[in-house]
């Protein structure tokens, strides 16, 4: 029974539903870090007992084994106090937003690739004109050999190496961009 307070009528405890969705979250936390490498297991603020929980559910392949082995690890999980749970959750919302923006910039790159090989001298200008900063000699040279090694069915070493100038290029076009919302950011 949950009780209540006689003056307040406010119950003293959560609801066993209540109980069941927080279990349930950690259980669906449990399952996201067991799904991590090891790598980014590193990053994350967990303590060393709770790493090697994870690890050791990382390890077993069984699935009926694994799933035995998250729902102990949830339950080890339920004994830590919320604010670490909340750091842990934090940093993977954190990593996920870093990964997404790196796609999304590998398929900028991909699509200005694609563009630059295709389009020709306007294609060219307009990569230039958003990215004055690019090398333009090398550029150029970087697309006449991979249209070559495309004739010539090649290994793709200039297409390659123009990806990275892009890529590069479009960095430094994203860490300026970061700089400036940082800037505001300060200021306001």
């Amino acid at each position: 029974m949950r009780g209540r307070d006689q003056e307040t009528g406010e119950y003293f405890s959560p609801s066993r539903s209540e109980q069941r969705r927080a279990a349930l979250d950690v259980l669906a936390l449990a399952h996201v870090l067991v799904e991590k490498t090891q790598a980014e297991l590193a990053k994350l603020p967990m303590d060393e007992i709770l790493q090697a929980h994870v690890l050791e559910a990382k390890r077993i392949t069984s699935p009926i084994a694994r799933k035995r082995a998250v729902a102990f690890l949830a339950k080890q999980m339920r004994k830590e106090d919320e604010e670490v749970l909340e750091a842990i959750r934090e940093a993977l919302d954190a990593n996920s937003e870093g990964s997404r923006r790196q796609v999304a910039l590998m398929h900028r790159a991909e699509s200005w690739r694609t563009r630059l090989l295709e389009g020709g001298d306007e294609a060219l200008a307009a990569f230039l004109a958003e990215h004055p900063e690019t090398d333009r000699q090398r550029l150029r040279q970087l697309l006449r050999n991979a249209q070559e090694e495309s004739r010539r069915n090649k290994p793709p070493r200039a297409f390659r190496e123009l990806y990275r100038l892009i890529h590069e290029a479009l960095s430094g076009e994203d860490a300026a961009g970061e700089d400036v919302a940082l800037d505001i950011e300060a200021s306001e």
